[in-house]
């Protein structure tokens, strides 16, 4: 199994100190995170978009390239791209760029989003996002796949000839379906043979296994081989402690925090509590023990090779002992039972865009 840290770069106030970083502290803080992801040996660190409080991550691209000049070797992964709102031609170019200040280590998570907040600020409806998201993945991917681009569809205006420049350093930059709640995104996906990113997130394993098994089946009809399939999926939070009680005793105050955002609202978890979580759901709260049988019998049944992570919300001094314990207690456990065909090679572009 390979591993990725990713933020959103939510910057609420620390429910246990009381402190919160300023917009450049905070920003440095993730940078440091994925500085430290490389000293540890993990394989990539990603930023996702959002576009409101309590979230920093509005311009992905401009942070990761921040991160990319003090790293050498991990993935650079977006976690996701909001692309059902934004202009493809500007998504080619940004991320081109990107790929070239990165040395080719670039990788694109698409999806549209779980904040609503977005589409006002861009505007499309939400009622348009599946069909908004489609038109301009299919755009995006012929601006990165092709020169003299004639094209004309409904969320932008109509281009004639056009080759974007850069063009892109890896040919072709890998794209990622994030997959969290539809079955559109699973079926793209499939349709163009590339892997899925499973949110598992907000919601019981069967929620996700049924759409990881859509995507497997579409990707037969779509004439891939669904045992060649590559996904990835998230793991919801993450504390380590020496015991089940202390590590929920030491968590719950930043549950309790971030269940109070209009975010964690908006997502209309079913779960009930912290407890709740831990044990139907996807959050990784517990001894390393109790954590490693748990992401193991996630992995059963999504059959994932990519497992992402994220200390959201803790102290810089937490950030660092549950990345440290996890390199030491958790991953090398997981890299044993779990084989992965996903980035042999650290720091060489990846070969996971298609199936074929």
């Amino acid at each position: 199994m390979k591993f990725i840290w990713f933020s959103l770069v939510m910057n609420l106030k620390n429910p246990v100190t009381g402190e919160q970083f300023g917009t450049s502290e905070k920003f440095e803080n993730i940078i440091k995170q994925a500085e430290l992801a490389e000293r540890l040996g993990f394989d990539g660190y990603g930023i996702g978009e959002r576009h409101g409080e309590p979230f920093l991550s509005s311009a992905p691209p401009i942070l990761l390239t921040a991160i990319a000049a003090r790293t050498s070797r991990i993935r650079l992964l977006t976690t996701v791209t909001v692309l059902s709102v934004l202009d493809p031609v500007r998504v080619a170019e940004d991320y081109a760029t990107l790929d070239h200040l990165s040395g080719g280590r670039l990788e694109m998570i698409i999806g549209k989003g779980n904040d609503p907040r977005h589409y006002p600020l861009f505007g499309i409806t939400e009622e348009e996002q599946w069909d908004s998201m489609e038109e301009r993945y299919e755009l995006l991917r012929r601006l990165w796949r092709e020169e003299n681009v004639t094209w004309q569809g409904r969320y932008r205006p109509p281009l004639k000839g056009v080759t974007t420049q850069p063009r892109p350093l890896q040919q072709p930059i890998p794209i990622w379906h994030g997959s969290a709640s539809s079955t559109r995104s699973t079926e793209l996906a499939a349709k163009y043979g590339e892997p899925i990113f499973s949110s598992n997130s907000f919601h019981p394993q069967a929620k996700y296994k049924d759409l990881i098994e859509h995507y497997r089946e579409r990707l037969a009809y779509y004439g891939h081989d669904p045992s060649k399939a590559v996904v990835g999926a998230g793991a919801g939070s993450l504390y380590i402690a020496n015991t089940t009680e202390d590590a929920i005793r030491r968590y719950r105050p930043y549950y309790d925090a971030h269940q109070a955002t209009a975010a964690a609202q908006h997502n209309k978890s079913p779960f009930t509590s912290l407890e709740d979580v831990i044990e139907r759901g996807p959050s990784l709260v517990g001894s390393a023990e109790q954590i490693i049988e748990k992401i193991l019998n996630y992995q059963q049944a999504f059959g994932h090779q990519v497992l992402s992570l994220s200390v959201d919300g803790l102290t810089e001094a937490e950030q660092q002992e549950q990345m440290q314990r996890f390199a030491e207690d958790i991953a090398p456990v997981l890299r044993r039972e779990v084989p992965s065909t996903v980035w042999k090679e650290a720091g060489k572009p990846a070969s996971v865009a298609t199936l074929q």
